[in-house]
């Protein structure tokens, strides 16, 4: 299980949340709607997407359950460049992988080199490389 389901009302912004039948995101702003005559109040959600950076929007009832992610944060090093993606050494266990180059965030795109030490975020089974350690 890589999500745990929370209520929309309780989202704040800067965290993450499963929009668009299971697309991570970054909330960057939450409006919150009064209780109508004959409803519940609303939430809207805009978020950014993890690893597309495309702009989401949800409404939702306020007490409506979301799914927020479980992300796993933990450090990786580089060993080589293969093709058009980066080949990283998981140093918890030393099992290796593969991240594509549009996985990297870009203002550190020019710092990545074979031995270089970076974090990787694991988000329902993706990865991407957040920043070099």
């Amino acid at each position: 299980m890589s999500t745990k389901p929370t209520e929309a009302g309780s989202v704040k912004e800067g965290s993450y949340l499963m929009i668009d039948g299971g697309e991570p995101c970054k909330i960057v702003e939450v409006e919150k709607s009064k209780t109508g005559k004959h409803g519940s109040a609303k939430v809207r959600i805009v978020g950014i997407g993890v690893f597309d950076n495309v702009k989401r929007t949800l409404i939702v009832p306020a007490d409506a359950q979301v799914e927020v992610p479980i992300i796993e944060k933990f450090v990786a090093q580089v060993v080589a460049k293969v093709g058009d993606s980066w080949q990283l050494m998981d140093l918890r266990n030393y099992t290796t992988f593969e991240v594509p180059q549009n996985q990297i965030e870009e203002d550190i795109k020019g710092k990545i080199e074979p031995g270089v030490e970076v974090e990787v975020w694991d988000i329902a089974g993706r990865r991407k490389i957040i920043r070099v350690r």
